[in-house]
């Protein structure tokens, strides 16, 4: 699976994806500080899905009609790397390619799966 983490998303979860096989485009590598709709687009171009903590992007989706490719919201009370990417891989376990071209927002209660 492709994926584009923004650059809220720590390298950590990052280079986990990578060492499963993921193609992971990590904003702060390729594109630092670029706007939210550009990375909307480039994940919609690129066929990515997006992994963010950044809710704006519910705004863009929703409110503003942005068609993507997929996001998974990472809505963590406990902030720590480690608790994100037990997160994350419970989204993956539990969802799979079923993310793409939904709105998943993940939190330490369960998993939310929208259509975009």
């Amino acid at each position: 699976m492709k994926f584009l983490a923004d650059e809220n998303i720590e390298k950590s979860l990052v280079e986990w994806l990578r060492s499963q096989g993921s193609d992971v485009y990590y904003v702060p590598e390729e594109s630092p500080s670029i706007k939210d709709s550009k990375i909307i687009k480039i994940a919609r171009k690129e066929s990515r899905v997006l992994i963010t903590n950044d809710k704006d992007f519910g705004e863009l989706v929703f409110r503003q009609k942005k068609l993507t490719h997929g996001i998974v919201l990472i809505r963590a009370t406990d902030e720590s790397s480690e608790n994100k990417l037990e997160l994350l891989k419970n989204v993956l376990d539990k969802v799979g390619d079923k993310v793409k071209n939904k709105f998943v927002v993940v939190n330490e209660s369960g998993i939310r799966v929208r259509e975009t």
